[in-house]
């Protein structure tokens, strides 16, 4: 049996989050997407408007311990996924960490 540490790629684990989120990027203007999963330190979504990797944007989303609004840097796209990493620091980070404490466990591995 193989040990699940070894196979996850992720240096930090993610959750599931299943919510709209609003993009507010100066490339793009304001972008309405749908949340896939977040960690202390980022999080993963689905838009169908191009934003530029590299680029900060202000995400907006609800988590179960309450609203967050927090700068991120766009990291990585695939197809219509896009992997936002938090600007750190950021004054959200408490409420991202108690939801991810609340929040079921992603099984996902990303390549």
């Amino acid at each position: 049996m193989v040990d699940r540490r070894q196979t996850e790629k992720r240096r930090h684990p993610r959750f599931k989050l299943d919510v709209e989120i609003k993009i507010n990027s100066r490339s793009a203007g304001d972008i309405t997407g749908h949340a896939l999963g977040i960690g202390e330190f980022g999080m993963s979504a689905i838009l169908v408007i191009e934003v530029p990797i590299g680029e900060v944007v202000q995400l907006e989303f609800k988590l179960p311990t309450g609203r967050v609004k927090v700068l991120a840097f766009v990291r990585n796209k695939t197809a219509f996924r896009y992997g936002f990493e938090f600007v750190r620091p950021n004054a959200a980070q408490a409420v991202i960490n108690s939801s991810c404490a609340v929040l079921p466990r992603s099984e996902a591995v990303n390549p």
